[in-house]
């Protein structure tokens, strides 16, 4: 059970007010607030143990060494990866997905074959097609149906042994639908491609076991999971690891270095050139610590509350038309009000304190599907309440009276 009084206390954003009214937060999807103690974590960081890491005998470098790679640690039990040295700490999902795009180069051919889907966000979308463009390569793509679940007969279809890679979200950013990556991650590997799963949105909503998954790529963002911006992971399997040329060069990355030749350090440092956001990665750790103390199925649970409770008020305002009506869905309400632009909307309700985001949200082949020029994005995280949605709905439907 989430105490919510207790969890709000937590968040010292929460408190706040914006435009002279209590601030009320339901842009979770772009980025999550901060608790106190991943607040306080950046604090004590940079006062006791700030240093560069990996590099020095001294003891400042020690402990920031011990705690960064603590951190590593923490997020491979959390996502039950095989081993530590599968995790890569990348600056984000985006990061993340750009380094296995590229480094994928030397292994495609002119002809071979690259699956997403129609509901990706812009950061699973371009980096294939520029590894397209590079190698000659096609992409296909799996279509969507009306409420905005995949067309995974299609899919099927589209899977060959030209396929190299399939890469889909776990769960949608902007529709907030629920893949079945299971289902998707056992079609590619029958023909023996690669899966990259972008799980950006469904690591604060969803307990994710990576070797129960099988995957061979997952992507996250600490940011999206009250962690600090800048910081995020790839996990990818060890054999996956070996076989990829380095995405970066520089120091950390290498073995030894001559003018003649460079040979690589060993895995996770193969990926990771320069000096790291090493606060960033340490934090991401504290977050994870923090989730795991309120419970992720609790999280889960009460997130779905707000789902149905916001679904069923919202859908009481005449013309309200919400997108994204898969029955496997997390808590994001995509939704527009007949004749009126969504950024008008969402300009007047933060007058009123109220934080949603408006337009494509970085899928805009989504909005083309729709025939929409974007919605307007309620996302939920534990911290909000059954009350802060009564607020938004009654913001809506003052906005809607001023403009219509």
């Amino acid at each position: 059970m989430i105490d919510i009084n207790k969890v709000r206390n937590d968040f010292p954003i929460l408190h706040r007010t914006v435009n002279g009214k209590p601030l009320i937060y339901f842009d979770n999807a772009a980025s999550s607030q901060k608790p106190k103690v991943v607040i306080d974590a950046i604090e004590k960081y940079y006062e006791t143990i700030n240093s560069n890491i990996h590099r020095g005998v001294h003891t400042l470098s020690q402990l920031a060494t011990d705690a960064y790679e603590e951190s590593r640690f923490k997020i491979q039990q959390h996502f039950n990866a095989k081993h530590a040295h599968e995790i890569i700490f990348t600056r984000g999902t985006t990061e993340a997905i750009n380094l296995v795009a590229s480094s994928f180069t030397s292994l495609i051919n002119k002809e071979d074959e690259i699956i997403i889907s129609a509901i990706e966000h812009h950061s699973n979308i371009v980096p294939w097609q520029l590894l397209c463009e590079r190698t000659g390569a096609i992409l296909k793509v799996i279509p969507m149906f009306e409420d905005g679940s995949l067309d995974m007969e299609t899919f099927t279809n589209l899977l060959s042994d030209k396929t190299k890679i399939v890469a889909v979200n776990h769960i949608s950013n902007a529709l907030g639908t629920i893949n079945p990556i299971e289902e998707i991650i056992e079609k590619a590997h029958a023909v023996n491609a690669a899966v990259l799963i972008d799980g950006a949105q469904a690591t604060p909503h969803e307990k994710v076991d990576l070797q129960a998954l099988d995957c061979d790529f997952y992507t996250c963002s600490a940011h999206k999971m009250y962690g600090p911006t800048g910081i995020g992971f790839l996990y990818g399997k060890e054999e996956w690891l070996h076989k990829l040329p380095p995405y970066h060069g520089g120091g950390e990355m290498i073995k030894e270095v001559t003018f003649e030749k460079t040979t690589y350090a060993d895995l996770p440092h193969k990926f990771e050139a320069g000096t790291p956001n090493i606060e960033a990665g340490i934090v991401f750790g504290t977050a994870i610590d923090y989730i795991n103390e309120i419970g992720i199925e609790n999280i889960k649970a009460y997130e779905h509350e707000l789902l149905e409770y916001g679904t069923e008020k919202l859908l009481e305002i005449e013309g309200l038309k919400i997108y994204g009506t898969s029955p496997n869905k997390t808590s994001v309400i995509s939704f527009n009000i007949e004749g009126i632009h969504p950024y008008d909307i969402g300009t007047i309700i933060d007058k009123l304190g109220i934080a949603v985001r408006t337009g494509h949200h970085c899928t805009q082949p989504i909005m083309n599907f729709y025939k929409i020029p974007g919605t307007i994005r309620a996302s939920f995280a534990f911290y909000n309440t059954k009350e802060e949605i009564d607020a938004l709905v009654e913001a809506l439907k003052k906005a809607k009276m001023m403009l219509s």
